[in-house]
């Protein structure tokens, strides 16, 4: 079985334009994400998510020097660019990881697949009920469950936020929420800010 993770990024971020490209001892934020899933001991496809806009050639442009599989789709429309990507590659399930999660652990990852694997879960995350660090989330979930409520998804905020429909209507979806014992909800390992860049730089630059 071949897992696809897909990895969610784009350069227009409100927050922190162009982040997912800045570096961290001398790789992108985007590389870093890359190397760690690379490890994962999984059959994988690893394919960058990004948008069709102008604003994102800089992406794409970085994937083919690095030789990084992407796919592009709808900017503003994720679920929709999901749902094009899952239709493209033709697979069964995907992984989804956010573009600024540089410090994202494979264990995680591997604990979630885990799980997939031996159950009939519609979804494993770790994100529906928050214990872990923001920068470590981690969902996988049934391309034909994916691909089955696209038509139901209507607001912006379920648009942009893929996972949001589904936790919002938990009752319908066998859902296996990962938490930990110690809540680390508060801390953030993941870059929104040029403050969250500089700290996670200085994290990676002692090791």
């Amino acid at each position: 079985m071949i897992f696809y993770i897909f990895v969610q990024a784009r350069l227009s971020s409100k927050r922190l334009p162009g982040k997912v490209l800045f570096k961290l001892k001398n790789k992108t934020v985007l590389d870093h994400i890359i190397s760690n899933l690379r490890k994962l001991k999984y059959k994988k496809k690893i394919i960058v998510l990004t948008s069709k806009n102008k604003s994102d050639d800089r992406i794409v442009n970085h994937c083919k020097k690095k030789k990084i599989l992407f796919f592009r789709g709808n900017l503003n429309n994720v679920y929709k660019r999901y749902a094009d990507a899952i239709k493209k590659f033709n697979n069964k399930s995907f992984i989804r990881i956010n573009g600024d999660s540089p410090l994202i652990q494979i264990g995680i990852i591997e604990k979630a697949i885990k799980i997939f694997k031996k159950n009939k879960y519609d979804i494993v995350t770790n994100c529906q009920k928050r214990t872990f660090p923001k920068g470590q989330s981690v969902e996988i979930i049934k391309s034909n469950i994916f691909l089955d409520n696209y038509k139901l998804i209507k607001s912006k905020e379920h648009k942009e936020h893929i996972f949001l429909y589904f936790y919002s209507n938990k009752n319908k979806f066998k859902i296996y929420n990962i938490t930990k014992k110690k809540n680390s909800k508060n801390v953030n390992q993941s870059i929104d800010t040029f403050e969250d860049y500089v700290k996670v730089k200085k994290y990676l630059e002692k090791k």
